[in-house]
């Protein structure tokens, strides 16, 4: 009686710029991939400045899934990408073709390949009171609170770091215990990843200048006027589920040097 060989499912991990979308083109140039993005940004509709999400032309060489699958007004779990992913990789293998999964969100990885751990899910009204409260006294103020309940947790998180400290003090409130100690139990498994073996292929360029001028690049095709804009309508709009991804298109030109006027990238960019 043979034993049965998990398939293998590639997976191109990296950070932005690294040349990820490019030689997942470039295999699927030559192999019937379907590519699953691994990405907490590309997942939100209209996010499509500073996130390096694919380029129509790029998605027509080849199906991509995971990408504008969420409003940003709604949340989006690691433990519902581990799920659609897992779904994913079973019906492309069914069609005949390769899942290749294509992305840096190293959380949504680690979720689909160890497991999860024993975390309660989002709680709205909880959110709304912390939400509430952060609006009366300041993140900071929360963060302070965190580091009475989770000093571990609160240690590495910075005092205005609002979705992980929200997200501590939630599981906090839920659970009566520190994310912390519950993040250090063994991850819940299953049997449904146990079907495929997970190939990590980290691609970064042996010079990190090489990174820095592809994301300095990147950043002044999208510079000034147009971070501000959307992530403004975006916030206005839709609200601040999509935290991370909100934060990122108003926080990166500033965090930069790069004014309302595009002024010059300075060093610590790097």
């Amino acid at each position: 009686m043979t034993s049965h060989i998990p398939a293998p499912i590639p997976c191109l991990l990296g950070p932005t710029a690294s040349g990820k979308t490019a030689a997942a083109l470039a295999l699927a140039a030559r192999r019937p991939v379907e590519i699953i993005s691994v990405d907490s940004a590309l997942v939100y509709r209209e996010m499509d400045i500073g996130t390096a999400k694919p380029t129509p032309e790029e998605r027509a060489v080849a199906p991509h899934h995971l990408i504008d699958i969420v409003d940003p007004a709604d949340a989006y779990s690691a433990a519902e990408f581990r799920s659609d992913a897992l779904r994913l990789i079973g019906e492309i293998s069914a069609r005949g073709r390769l899942p290749l999964l294509v992305g840096g969100t190293m959380l949504y990885y680690k979720a689909l390949t160890q497991g999860l751990n024993d975390l309660p899910a989002a709680d709205a009204d909880v959110r709304a009171t912390l939400d509430a409260d952060a609006a009366c006294e300041g993140w900071p103020a929360l963060h302070a609170r965190l580091a009475a309940v989770d000093p571990v947790t609160a240690a590495r998180l910075a005092p205005n770091d609002s979705q992980r400290i929200q997200r501590a003090l939630e599981v906090f409130m839920l659970t009566g215990q520190a994310m912390s100690t519950l993040l250090a139990a063994p991850a819940r498994t299953d049997d449904a990843a146990l079907a495929w073996r997970f190939v990590p292929i980290a691609l970064e360029p042996s010079e990190r200048s090489v990174l820095h001028t592809r994301i300095e690049k990147t950043l002044r095709r999208h510079a000034g006027q147009r971070f501000y804009r959307r992530s403004r309508d975006i916030a206005r709009a839709r609200g601040f589920i999509a935290r991370d991804a909100v934060h990122a298109l108003r926080g990166i030109p500033a965090g930069l040097g790069i004014s309302r006027r595009n002024r010059r990238l300075p060093d610590h960019a790097r």
